[in-house]
């Protein structure tokens, strides 16, 4: 059973994702709440698996609410909601730890598709979009020894792996690309993000653009 946390300030909108997500065999709404300190309690209480996140909340928008989340050490996968396909708001969600996005008229099977994919641990990141996320907000190269001995410590097929989680690819996607077993870059997926020290295959993307170690086109 998938667990799912709502957050949006607009009841209509919270009601519309409820009624598509009681209808899925699978899935549970524990929740709903109209700003990020609700749903950041909420979280606390019930545990969801996702929480649909709003980005433009009163008082607590969903950028802090996430990361106070991740600051909780909360499971949560957090999937962003937003109106716009690509502006900075999105950006500094995916910063702040965000599992991906999805617009907010976004069809019912892509919704639900979304949700179950965070659930399972991918990321739900848009090549194209996001590399114009990248190039239009991610600052210049960082040159933090920290950083740049993290991703000197990758393997070579870690750094495959990880070209290839930047060009929005599942699990499913790079092992078929690598003639590898799923299994394999589940355990290469670990790894790269113990290495690098991030919470997720997201936050692994974003540093590696940050850092250089891929650029925006390639």
């Amino acid at each position: 059973m998938t667990r799912v946390l709502i957050a949006d300030d607009q009841q209509l909108v919270r009601t519309g994702f409820r009624l598509i997500l009681e209808m899925e065999p699978g899935m549970e709404v524990v929740g709903e709440a109209d700003d990020g300190a609700v749903c950041v309690r909420l979280a606390r209480e019930r545990r969801p698996d996702v929480v649909l996140m709003d980005i433009r909340m009163p008082g607590v928008d969903g950028i802090e609410a996430t990361r106070r989340l991740v600051a909780d050490g909360s499971a949560a996968r957090v999937l962003i909601l937003t109106t716009f396909d690509a502006d900075q708001y999105v950006y500094e969600s995916l910063r702040a730890g965000a599992a991906g996005f999805l617009l907010k008229d976004a069809p019912r099977a892509q919704l639900v598709s979304a949700i179950r994919q965070v659930a399972d641990g991918d990321a739900l990141l848009a090549p194209a979009i996001t590399r114009r996320l990248i190039e239009r907000y991610a600052p210049p190269a960082s040159r933090d020894p920290a950083a740049r001995r993290a991703f000197a410590a990758l393997s070579d097929r870690e750094g495959e792996v990880l070209r290839l989680l930047t060009r929005g690819l599942s699990n499913a996607e790079v092992a078929a690309s690598l003639f590898v077993g799923e299994a394999t870059v589940k355990t290469h997926v670990a790894r790269i993000l113990t290495k690098l020290g991030v919470r997720d295959r997201v936050q692994a993307v974003v540093l590696a653009y940050e850092t250089g170690f891929v650029r925006p086109g390639e």
